[in-house]
């Protein structure tokens, strides 16, 4: 069963910057598709920021809320994701959750991390 912890949550003040992390059980050569999800209080999860790993290159999506602010990142060498976020503000408090799947061919498959507290307030 893979396994994957984030960490790097916490309290921060707007304007402030976080880094979450997430440490995977498994090689990232493993998956297709990986990035970080949200879930604020009364709302459903959304994708913050989705990475795609195409033939050629990958590509990453982002949250229209997030873009400029957020930035995705993985280490295949450390086999972990990672997001960087800057610029806070209150709206981006939620549980993050990291995620990975293989997706668009067979078998396919998809992990969740436990997710992890971020909440910005002064």
């Amino acid at each position: 069963q893979v396994q994957l912890v984030e960490s790097g949550g916490g309290l921060v003040q707007p304007g402030g910057s976080l880094r979450l992390s997430c440490a995977v059980s498994a090689s990232m050569h493993s998956f297709n598709t990986m990035g970080w999800y949200r879930q604020a209080p009364g709302k459903q999860r959304e994708v913050v920021a989705l990475f795609t790993d195409s033939a050629r290159e990958g590509s990453t999506n982002y949250a229209d809320s997030v873009r400029c602010r957020f930035t995705f990142s993985r280490d295949n060498a450390k086999n972990t994701i990672n997001l960087q976020m800057n610029s806070q503000n209150p709206e981006d408090t939620a549980v993050y959750y990291c995620y990975e799947a293989q997706l668009y061919m067979s078998p396919q498959y998809d992990y969740w991390g436990q997710g992890t507290q971020v909440t910005v307030s002064s």
